[in-house]
């Protein structure tokens, strides 16, 4: 049974929350601070986290960062009652795949969990534990990059934008694509996020940054991955 981890300290909607989730048919755990959250998400084996920004203990952008920390892939949706944009972002940077603001409706964040756990599922069943470019190793379980048998140190939208493109290899992604399949859906990210990221990857990936061969620009469209 597919496993979710609720972390909300409101008693009402984590309640809600948890009512909802089991109806649809998941095994849920609820918990309200955000140090028990950090531990839980690390020990127990989760298909998805459900993560508020505002608990006490710790903050939701700190758990984020304790679970990525950890090398665990779990997809994250965040629900904050903050609409600012930069604090989105923040989130983003930090390893959570998707946001809704609260208020929220039950079925728009019945979508999101569905879409994020497939894109876990696809992920786990794609066969690819890993998967090796020129000196390049690019490990999907450990979430790691390793060039030369060492690590390479990725942030968590750089991980997230780098297995984007293996999984769609040789097709072109247009920034809007990239926008919504790494920042998530009605980002407010511009492009230049994207090509700003795009730059740091080939400085860690390509043997000529200068001169790309695995993350090429394809003139109008976008960009092609070709390992």
């Amino acid at each position: 049974m597919t496993r979710i981890l609720v972390v909300e300290d409101e008693p009402g909607i984590a309640l809600g929350l948890e009512d909802d989730l089991k109806m649809e048919g998941y095994d849920v755990e609820v918990v309200a601070d955000g140090a028990l959250a950090s531990r839980r998400a690390r020990e127990g084996v989760f298909d998805l986290i459900l993560l508020d920004l505002m608990l006490p203990g710790k903050d939701g952008f700190e758990v984020c960062r304790d679970v990525r920390r950890a090398g665990l892939r779990t997809p994250i949706l965040m629900l904050t009652a903050k609409t600012q944009e930069a604090e989105k972002v923040m989130g983003l940077e930090l390893g959570a795949d998707d946001y809704v603001t609260k208020p929220f409706g039950t079925r728009e964040l019945r979508a999101r969990v569905r879409a994020l756990l497939r894109r876990g599922g696809d992920l786990r069943d794609s066969g690819r534990a890993c998967y090796r470019f020129g000196d390049v190793e690019l490990d999907f379980d450990r979430g790691e990059l390793r060039r030369n048998g060492s690590p390479v140190d990725l942030t968590p939208i750089e991980f997230k934008l780098l297995a984007l493109f293996v999984e769609a290899q040789g097709r072109v992604l247009s920034r809007e694509k990239l926008l919504s399949g790494v920042w998530g859906p009605d980002t407010f990210a511009s492009d230049r996020i994207v090509d700003n990221h795009i730059a740091n990857l080939r400085r860690k990936i390509e043997p000529d940054p200068a001169n790309p061969q695995y993350l090429r620009n394809v003139r109008g469209m976008g960009y092609r991955f070709e390992g």
